[in-house]
């Protein structure tokens, strides 16, 4: 069975589109104007494989939540049964998700803090976990995938999505973000932290949003639903993944001092931990033409 990476890059804290997908196979749509502080993108995807074809892909990490609807067969993530709708919770582990059959869907990618308004928990309640839309959503998820799966075109489905995203948006009230929990402090510091790489110290970031770091602690996980040091560490991997990608021929050093690794060594048990592969493996990956090329 092959192998493959799929990314996302940072167009902000730690979110973006993917990168290199097979042409066709991924169309990236803007979220409305009420929506865009709320999701980083949403993502609208289609393969089709052979009769007994499979191909595991390897979705590195980035720190964020994410709904999707599955309008052909679900995906199955780290051995576990795909969902028709799904809520998927932060991790910093990267998911090695088996595909076959025919894949067709949305994804949307949360921005921090956005999982509390539009799922009604905190992304710490959800960190990890892999949830039926229709648990938090009380039958909502499903309705909303039969009516996806009538439109007539992914623009049409994308606009049913985002009407329903910003009617719950609506709901979500000033008392319902108050009893949610929700600080700009955590958020601030998700930005901070993501935009200097992961170079920036906690102590230096609690400071600067004027909270204890244990306070700080606290909100993050609650509203990012990783721990400080957990995104930190994912910033800082992010920020060497891009160097990689611009740097054919890299000098291994120099690039894991650049990124604030101590050293080499760090660098690559960093990158084992978070993405179960080298920098170099996930280099020759990148150079073969795709993150979605097969190993």
């Amino acid at each position: 069975m092959s192998e493959r990476l799929f990314l996302h890059l940072d167009d902000g804290p730690l979110l973006g589109p993917p990168m290199d997908a097979p042409g066709g196979t991924v169309r990236s749509f803007a979220a409305s104007a009420p929506l865009r502080p709320h999701v980083a993108h949403i993502l609208v995807y289609r393969e089709r494989f052979a009769e007994g074809e499979e191909v595991l892909e390897r979705v590195l990490p980035d720190g964020a939540a994410r709904l999707v609807f599955n309008l052909g067969d679900a995906p199955s993530a780290n051995g576990a049964e795909g969902l028709a709708v799904e809520a998927i919770g932060a991790s910093a582990e990267a998911v090695l998700v088996r595909l076959r059959k025919r894949m067709e869907g949305l994804s949307i990618t949360l921005r921090p803090g956005a999982a509390a308004l539009l799922l009604g928990l905190p992304a710490g309640e959800l960190a990890g976990r892999v949830l039926h839309l229709d648990e938090l959503w009380r039958g909502a998820g499903a309705q909303l995938l039969e009516r996806m799966a009538d439109a007539p075109s992914d623009a049409a489905r994308v606009a049913l999505l985002d009407a329903a995203l910003c009617r719950r948006l609506a709901e979500a009230d000033g008392r319902a973000q108050a009893r949610l929990g929700l600080h700009p402090g955590a958020l601030q510091a998700a930005q901070l932290i993501a935009a200097s790489a992961g170079r920036r110290s906690l102590r230096e970031v609690a400071e600067a949003v004027g909270l204890g770091e244990r306070r700080l602690q606290q909100l993050f996980h609650a509203q990012v639903g990783l721990s400080p040091r957990a995104w930190r560490r994912l910033a800082r991997m992010h920020g060497c993944l891009r160097a990689l990608r611009a740097t054919p021929m890299p000098a291994w050093a120099e690039v894991a001092v650049d990124s604030g690794f101590y050293d080499q060594s760090h660098m690559v048990n960093e990158f084992r931990a978070l993405c179960g592969v080298t920098p170099t493996e996930f280099l020759g990956r990148a150079i073969a033409g795709s993150s979605k090329t097969p190993a």
